[in-house]
């Protein structure tokens, strides 16, 4: 049996979803379908989950939504008269999203993720109703009624471990095909939960790994995966037919937009491969990530850079004498609700990377304050606009020269290197450089071990 996810683009408008119900029908292994919500139809155009956002945006602040809500209602109203399942589809969204917008807001997150999480359920029941129009055996599936139970903060929920063996016994008898919405669950007091961004690659993710799938189809808008961001450098031709789980992860955590980095864990535990396909091309075998593949020696995989970091650097003379410090360091930052990404360190110095979202001006002061307050820290230095450069690939650390090849090019390019870490990782190295430098370095690294004579 395989699981099979399409994203935004893949169900924008009718057409696609068209290519979608045929994708599926082609296989008759194919028994589970999850979709996203409506991504853009073209580049001008705007995601059905931005428009969902807007519309808890207005509705917290007390303004009117209604233009929001219309152009929403409209844009499933389009998809279903398209598909031609039905002329009062764009009415039911209307009624449906004025509904969650008129909800209890006391408190915001929850809210949100309400009205965020109504795309992909929308979807979901359209695309069910598609298959059904069809004369194809096939229902659409509540995240409620199957278990998919989620904890944890508004937009970045996690799966309640106890939801694998639920949704194993919701799936373990069922007939045709089940259409499932991607992206959220629910708590355990039935309110919505949605994971972060990506979501529905996670959630895709979970299912294939509840019900031991053969293989989960992620299906997108690209041919394969690809060394380097096609956006950044539309030269590459280096396709990636095999990639391993921990390959893949260190390059979507790292930037790679194609799949969620925290997709690939459910996968991972439960050794299901995972296949990245292109709705648009779907007879191309795309990229297989797996649990090994051959390595060609002293030659990474892949490159990737992401944004939004900064840097706490502080500074405390015979630090490295000093038992326990680090651990009151990353308590201040727990108690503080903020997780490190990073820890490079020296005898005198501890760097900790966090994500810039996780603290504005007023909780970067507070952490400031009592780093020094309660470390006696001779010097706290907060640094922003930093960017993490991965160069990924199995088998690279036991070849010399990979870092040395990424320093010169790097230096080539006149792009300063703020931090490098080696060793903590068997499968690739960090390096730090200033944000507005990102697509300078990957373009200077691709360049370093990719192009022809490398």
């Amino acid at each position: 049996m395989k699981v099979c996810k399409f994203g935004g683009s893949s169900v924008a408008d009718a057409a696609q979803i068209n290519k979608v119900l045929k994708i599926v029908l082609d296989d008759p292994q194919r028994r589970i379908v999850v979709v996203s919500a409506p991504g853009k139809r073209d580049k001008n155009d705007v995601k059905v989950t931005d428009l969902l956002i807007s519309i808890a945006e207005k509705a917290l602040a007390g303004e009117d939504a209604g233009a929001a809500i219309d152009a929403v209602a409209a844009r499933y109203g389009d998809i279903a008269a398209g598909l031609g399942i039905g002329d009062d589809v764009a009415a039911a969204v209307r009624k449906e999203l004025q509904s969650r917008a008129a909800a209890d807001k006391s408190s915001p997150g929850v809210f949100t993720d309400a009205l965020k999480a109504a795309g992909e359920d929308l979807c979901a029941r359209l695309v069910a109703a598609a298959f059904a129009a069809r004369g194809v055996k096939a229902r659409y599936a509540s995240p409620l009624d199957t278990g998919m139970m989620l904890s944890g903060e508004p937009g970045a929920a996690v799966l309640v471990p106890e939801s694998y063996k639920r949704l194993a016994r919701s799936f373990s008898d069922f007939e045709g095909i089940v259409v499932y919405p991607g992206f959220f669950g629910h708590r355990a007091d039935g309110s919505i939960a949605t994971f972060p961004r990506g979501g529905s690659d996670i959630t895709g993710s979970i299912l294939a790994a509840a019900v031991r799938a053969d293989v989960y189809e992620n299906f997108t808008d690209v041919d394969s995966v690809y060394a380097v961001d096609p956006r950044v450098v539309p030269e590459v031709t280096a396709e990636i037919r095999t990639i391993t789980y921990r390959e893949m992860r260190e390059l979507s955590y790292a930037g790679f937009g194609v799949f969620s980095d925290e997709a690939v864990y459910p996968a991972v535990k439960a050794r299901i491969p995972i296949n990245i396909r292109n709705t648009n091309r779907p007879e191309l075998p795309g990229t297989m990530i797996q649990q090994s593949r051959r390595v060609e020696p002293g030659h990474p995989i892949g490159i990737a850079c992401d944004t939004g970091f900064c840097n706490i650097i502080v500074e405390k003379y015979l630090m490295n004498r000093e038992v326990g410090f680090g651990r009151r360091l990353f308590q201040i930052l727990e108690s503080e609700g903020v997780s490190y990404e990073h820890s490079p360190s020296g005898i005198d110095s501890i760097s900790v990377i966090v994500r810039a979202r996780g603290m504005d001006n007023i909780k970067e002061k507070r952490i400031v304050a009592r780093i020094k307050r309660e470390l006696a820290a001779d010097d706290v230095v907060v640094t922003h606009g930093y960017a993490i450069l991965m160069v990924v690939g199995e088998g690279m650390l036991n070849y010399p020269g990979i870092l040395a090849r990424a320093a010169q090019a790097l230096a080539d390019a006149g792009i300063n290197i703020t931090m490098v870490n080696q060793g903590a990782s068997q499968v690739s190295f960090m390096i730090g450089i200033s944000a507005d430098r990102k697509d300078d370095a990957i373009r200077a690294l691709y360049a370093a071990y990719f192009k022809e004579g490398r």
